[in-house]
């Protein structure tokens, strides 16, 4: 660890900015140890990480944040978890992620919400900005279905919001309700616009979700909806998951932001679906 102090001070003092060769490497060794260690354990914290290579919390901080944008571990306030494509994050971890892009998808889609309409929001945390959104209005009357507690709190004070609050068993990762419980509910129901959150999309398969129970109540909600449209950072597109919830086709509208890949976008394009990009 000595040898990986000695030269993160030596590239500190290059005058021209650049880091010198074997310093680079080093780093990249203890970054590499990092990861594997995250993998191993599952978490590691900013202290624990500047302790263990001993290096400065900054240094610690500048290493989570170069691994969290190529992927490797999910950032979090003081630390990171582990990556994995199946990982079930805590809602309250997810909902640190992307948040600016997910506030501008949320804007976005809120325009299409008119007056005395009745509206279905999935669980998630994009839809939960949807729901911050909506407190805003200036309607006089909104119908809101939700399967999701946090929605349910977020909208329960809103003198313009009628709530209706889906039953099933809790997801507590992710607050949401689920199960047939919940999908007998949505029966005799009708909505204008489904605004659905999904774990990835791929235009040849379509929208997708690593929960069994969450695919069958979302399909739910595709029935009753005369409307869908589907919200969700561009980091979720092209990603694949278990299980399928609605072929690209069913989908009218997909509310991402600007980052999503062009030839992804076109291809969603080409099979019918309106994107917007904010």
């Amino acid at each position: 660890m000595k040898r990986i102090r000695q030269a993160e001070a030596k590239a500190s003092k290059d005058e021209a900015g650049t880091m010198p060769e074997d310093a680079e490497l080093l780093v990249e060794e203890r970054r590499r140890h990092i990861r594997e260690l995250v993998a191993e354990q599952g978490r590691v914290t900013v202290a624990e990480l500047a302790a263990k290579f001993d290096i400065s919390q900054v240094t610690a901080r500048s290493d989570l944040n170069a691994l969290a944008d190529i992927g490797a571990v999910v950032r979090t306030r003081g630390g990171a978890l582990a990556q994995r494509d199946d990982d079930d994050l805590p809602i309250g971890v997810k909902q640190t992620l992307r948040r600016a892009e997910k506030m501008r998808i949320a804007a976005e889609a809120v325009k299409l919400i008119g007056e005395g309409q009745t509206i279905v929001l999935d669980s998630g945390t994009t839809t939960a900005e949807i729901a911050k959104q909506i407190r805003g209005l200036r309607l006089q009357s909104v119908n809101v279905i939700t399967n999701a507690l946090n929605i349910a709190v977020l909208l329960a004070g809103a003198p313009h919001v009628t709530l209706v609050m889906l039953g099933g068993v809790l997801r507590p990762s992710s607050y949401s309700l689920g199960g047939p419980q919940a999908e007998a509910a949505l029966q005799g129901l009708h909505a204008d616009v489904l605004f659905l959150g999904f774990d990835g999309l791929d235009p040849e398969i379509g929208v997708m979700t690593p929960h069994l129970l969450e695919a069958r109540l979302n399909a739910r909600m595709l029935e009753v909806a005369r409307k869908v449209v589907a919200v969700g950072d561009s980091s979720k597109l092209g990603r694949r998951s278990l299980s399928v919830i609605a072929k690209i086709e069913q989908i009218d509208c997909i509310i991402t932001d600007a980052g999503a890949a062009p030839d992804t976008v076109q291809a969603l394009r080409e099979r019918g679906a309106k994107v917007v990009l904010v």
